[in-house]
């Protein structure tokens, strides 16, 4: 690299940069750390509950590899959002046995706190001044996706680690050092983990940044394989087989791959980039029905689907008018930071998705299919304009870019003008205009910043302050809490371990008072809410449903489960499992139902008396499946079904499920062997998340000891010890034949053998 690149030590303030930035971040964050709010939506409908499991499997000294409580068993091992392998998760799990939503949030913060703390690392490496590295840092953690789309908590995860890891790997380059390379492999698995779109774009970035970096070097390319190969040596050690068990579990999803019509649809609208001037110029902010801007009816854009805070983009008045001023003249032809801005191009394009025909290219890249939303290009995107930005305002700060008021003045007043264009053309002038005198303030604030920032910068650290303060007025009210970053911590009591919700303390009541030792009942929470569905993870309710976009193709097929089932639509049945007065209601144990309507109006076909009504909760209408069946089952007798053919069709063969398993591969029974046998039994010794031992006891003859919980090859099964076959029944649900007698018959889950065995054909 040219010696303008060279890492140095420079009396810079980057240290005091550091310090104002974490005051600021306090400050930023106080809302949510405070308790006063909470992040809502995924923060605390999928990953709080994720969180929680994952505290209680390890302080009851149990695995948190899988996970009975959602989908009637999920492989969490391999669920990229299960927190398993996000340090700040797990250790913080593994110290506090009852996470509570502030300490979610403050795990966030933090998170994002250290990628701007790597951000001003990044940039005192490079010389670049103290003002610049901490806008760039306040911008890039309280600004954008970072601050807008907080509510995905696994994306912002994948955001922080993002500067860290090209922090590291900007010095193992530079000082061509293995021990650097060595930290950046490892931060790069932790990215790597995020598994997500996030993280895999900004993989991509990394990647041809040390390709960049290389190649534009005097010193030979072989001089950068050892700190490259340390690297990656590093990062593979950490993150191959956690991504190998994501891959795997991919492949027998729901969802293996996006096709380009469903990736389109999650495009960013051109017009969602006017947010870079006027924070809330949509409404964002304000009530769902204000709302005005892409992709709403208003807006009338009705092809995407995306929320409402998925196209602001605003990271503060300063980063964008320093971006303007160091535009007019020499910025892209610096060395140091054209990259950036090649790659801030690359990542627009990808977000605009249908928008652009470049991302029709663009899909055919490896990977690109396994997500479906361009528009998560946003979070990469505005981490590299931050980095930009703050380089503007250090060429600014040190006199490098000439400030020019009509120019400047020119280019913001030009952009509101489209702004007010846009809204006058959907009839929104009105309320666009408040916002917009808003913006016009903050940034005629942040041009007299600019246009003092060189008188400042002469006057030791003045200017680190002023920016500081600026900056975080204009991130405290441009990117304010809202409807979509912060809630009421109370709006999600439910989610609390020690909630006193009464329809969550009546299904506790009445799994107590059905328990039995065959027995273990399973419940549904349908259409009562966005947080509903997981709930269960943190309650321990054996949940036949859930909250994740990720589900077994198995499953879903047979049961017709969808990703969510906060409203009544959303609650879809199958071919097999078409009421809940069906036979794959019974073998599932779905014993109480609680729906946000009378059942009723969310399953057409059922009759009176098919289920019995217990009670009306504060916030659901309570059932009882008095049919539903044990958990586990002792069979005397094994038939053979074409478990696709009933998939499809949905006809059950008429047979009693008490005595009889179908298999796809078994003896047709003999006309005396299809009734129930008194001889034989099977109860529940032990039931944990990834051990259960079940005491059977098989008559002449012997039989099948069925588990109804879902089928999955990573499971294994024992006799007495000794290996046994485990089969798939019932269509989705598991049985091990055993010789007659008495036994102990355990189910294992093991992920890593049952992943070889896949790698293997076995």
């Amino acid at each position: 690299m040219t010696s303008s690149a060279r890492i140095h030590d420079p009396a810079g303030g980057h240290g005091a940069a550091a310090i104002v930035f974490l005051v600021c971040a306090l400050i930023l964050a106080l809302p949510w750390i405070s308790g006063a709010v909470t992040i809502p939506f995924d923060a605390k409908a999928h990953f709080q509950p994720q969180f929680v499991f994952l505290a209680h499997a390890l302080h009851t000294g149990q695995s948190p590899f899988w996970t009975p409580y959602v989908f009637a068993g999920s492989p969490h091992v391999a669920d990229p959002q299960s927190l398993i392998f996000s340090p700040f998760f797990l250790i913080a799990a593994w110290f506090s046995p009852e996470p509570s939503f502030r300490l979610e949030d403050s795990l966030v913060f933090a998170m994002l706190a250290m990628g701007g703390l790597a951000v001003i690392a990044f940039f005192r490496d490079r010389g670049w001044h103290a003002s610049g590295a901490l806008a760039a840092a306040l911008a890039f953690a309280f600004g954008g996706s970072a601050a807008w789309r907080i509510q995905h908590t696994g994306e912002a995860m994948s955001l922080s680690w993002f500067p860290v890891t090209l922090w590291l790997l900007a010095r193992a380059l530079e000082k061509r050092s293995v021990a650097w390379g060595a930290a950046a492999g490892v931060v790069a698995a932790f990215l790597v983990l995020g598994r997500d779109q996030v993280a895999f774009l900004e993989v991509l970035v990394l990647a041809a940044y040390a390709i960049y970096r290389v190649a534009s070097d005097d010193r030979k390319i072989v001089t950068a394989v050892a700190p490259l190969l340390a690297g990656l040596v590093c990062g593979l050690a950490i993150a191959a087989l956690p991504l190998a068990f994501t891959l795997e579990l991919a492949r027998q999803s729901n969802r293996p791959a996006i096709d380009l019509a469903g990736a389109l649809q999650g495009s960013l609208h051109p017009a969602s980039f006017l947010t870079l001037i006027s924070a809330n110029l949509y409404g964002t902010a304000g009530p769902l029905q204000d709302f005005w801007g892409p992709p709403s009816p208003a807006f009338g854009t009705s092809d995407i689907f995306l929320a409402r805070n998925m196209g602001d983009v605003y990271m503060g008045a300063l980063p964008a008018l320093a971006l303007l001023a160091a535009l007019r003249r020499g910025f892209p032809a610096n060395r140091d930071i054209w990259f950036f801005v090649v790659a801030a191009a690359a990542l627009a394009l990808y977000a605009l998705g249908r928008f652009t025909p470049v991302f029709q290219f663009m899909f055919a890249f490896p990977g690109v299919d396994l997500f479906r939303r361009p528009a998560d290009a946003t979070f990469p995107l505005c981490a590299i304009l931050a980095i930009i930005a703050g380089y503007s305002l250090h060429l600014v700060a040190t006199g490098r870019a000439k400030l020019r008021f009509d120019v400047v003045a020119g280019a913001v007043a030009a952009a509101l003008a489209i702004a007010a264009s846009v809204a006058f053309a959907k009839d929104r002038l009105a309320v666009a205009v408040p916002p917009m005198l808003q913006s016009a303030g903050f940034a005629a604030l942040a041009f007299v910043i600019l246009a003092l920032a060189r008188r400042m910068e002469s006057r030791g650290f003045l200017l680190l302050p002023v920016v500081g303060a600026a900056m975080t007025v204009d991130l405290a009210v441009g990117n304010a809490p809202n409807e979509s970053t912060a809630a009421p911590p109370a709006q999600f009591d439910v989610l609390r371990t020690d909630s006193r919700n009464d329809t969550i303390a009546l299904l506790r009541e009445r799994l107590a008072a059905t328990a039995a030792p065959d027995r273990r009942d399973r419940i549904e929470l349908a259409g009562v809410g966005f947080h509903w569905p997981n709930a269960s993870l943190v309650h321990g309710l054996d949940h036949d449903l859930g909250y994740n976009p990720i589900r077994l193709k198995l499953f879903q097929d047979a049961t017709g489960a969808g990703d969510h089932v906060a409203l009544p639509e959303q609650r879809v049945f199958s071919p097999l499992f078409s009421s809940y007065r069906s036979t794959m209601a019974d073998l599932l144990g779905l014993r109480f139902i609680a729906t946000g309507v009378p059942i009723e109006a969310i399953d057409k076909h059922l009759q009176p008396g098919d289920v019995d009504f217990l009670v009306r909760t504060k916030d659901a209408y309570v059932y009882e499946n008095k049919r539903a069946l044990p958990r586990v089952l002792l069979a005397t007798c094994a038939r053979r079904a074409d478990f696709a053919k009933m998939a499809e069709d949905g006809v059950w063969p008429d047979v009693d499920y008490r005595a009889t398993v179908l298999l796809e591969e078994a003896p047709t029974c003999d006309g005396a062997a299809g009734g129930r046998a008194a001889a034989g039994h099977a109860r529940i010794a032990s039931y944990r998340n990834t051990d259960i031992l079940i005491e059977a006891e098989a008559p002449r003859g012997g039989g099948y000891v069925a588990l109804n919980d879902v089928w999955h090859p990573w499971w294994i099964a024992e006799v007495d010890g000794r290996p046994a076959p485990l089969l798939r029944a019932n269509v989705m649900f598991r049985a091990v034949p055993v010789p007659a007698g008495r036994h102990d018959v355990r189910f294992l889950f093991r992920p890593l053998q049952g992943l070889l065995k896949g790698f293997v054909g076995e």
